[in-house]
């Protein structure tokens, strides 16, 4: 009995899924949320799901639900995130599935959620960024569009509870996905980081991007928590060491996929920018249950 103990801690311990006082206490889990919730760009995908959702069996919240189970606390788990989805895409009907938030019961005990950045197309500003020139007028707009992303997630987390009263929400971030910085020498890059595709500028002002997204985030959090909500932000710049030197154009092994995504048999354009399995395991080690 005292071996099975040790190896479930060491389990939650590799997850980072913390043991408290009601360890045998089981919970309902639900996963609501986007492309980063969804797992897209980490493999082994459900099935129905690859070319739509993206659902993959390595997402973070696939990950917790594993440890949570391993633990035996894991009453139940509803994972119905979904590649594209924007906050307003959470209350309704999305690429021919139900509304997400139809998923929460009364009795859930535990949501996790990442949404938000299809609110400010942000894909699309990753694709300028590519494709010609995202500094000055771009990063602007978009930056200007942050305050309304805010007000959708802090509302989002407001219906949330009306649906979950007794819930725990985690809204996990998303963190940066280039390196601020020129190429360090030497190391093997994905084709992403190679000259005349993200210069030093873009680089620079798209992770200026990607910190107001986490500040925005963090507030919309402080903001429903204020108005009762029993919500936690997790942030990939929350832990130091968890993410630093793992973004595309680091020297570091990736967590992100780059160009890789974009070679045949492979997701495409859609993974681009997104959490590989490493990633995705990097971002369940921040939730904490």
């Amino acid at each position: 009995m005292k071996r099975t103990i040790v190896v479930l801690t060491a389990v939650l311990a590799a997850l980072g899924i913390a043991p408290t006082a009601n360890a045998t206490r089981s919970t309902s889990l639900v996963v609501l949320g986007d492309s980063y919730a969804s797992g897209t760009g980490a493999g082994s995908y459900q099935d129905g799901t690859a070319g739509n959702c993206w659902r993959s069996n390595n997402s973070y919240g696939e990950q917790v639900a594993a440890g949570l189970r391993a633990a035996g606390r894991l009453g139940s788990f509803t994972n119905v995130s979904c590649s594209g989805a924007a906050t307003a895409d959470l209350s309704r009907p999305f690429k021919d599935r139900p509304a997400q938030l139809d998923a929460l019961r009364r009795g859930t005990g535990l949501v996790l959620l990442t949404v938000g950045t299809n609110d400010i197309d942000y894909a699309t500003y990753g694709g300028i960024c590519i494709q010609a020139d995202c500094t000055g007028a771009p990063t602007e707009a978009i930056l200007a569009r942050l305050p309304q992303m805010g007000g959708n997630v802090t509302a989002l987390l407001t219906e949330i509870r009306k649906r979950s009263p007794y819930a725990r929400v985690v809204v996990v971030g998303y963190g940066r996905q280039v390196s601020a910085s020129d190429n360090p020498p030497g190391a093997v890059l994905d084709p992403i980081c190679g000259e005349g595709v993200l210069t030093t500028a873009e680089r620079s002002q798209g992770n200026q991007v990607a910190d107001g997204i986490d500040a925005t985030l963090r507030a919309a959090v402080a903001n429903a928590a204020y108005k009762g909500v029993n919500v936690t932000y997790a942030s990939p710049f929350s832990r130091p060491g968890t993410f630093e030197g793992h973004a595309l154009c680091e020297s570091g092994t990736p967590f992100l996929r780059g160009f890789d995504a974009l070679a045949p048999g492979q997701e495409g354009p859609e993974a681009v920018f997104h959490p590989n399995q490493q990633g995705q395991a990097a971002l369940a080690s921040l939730v904490r249950v």
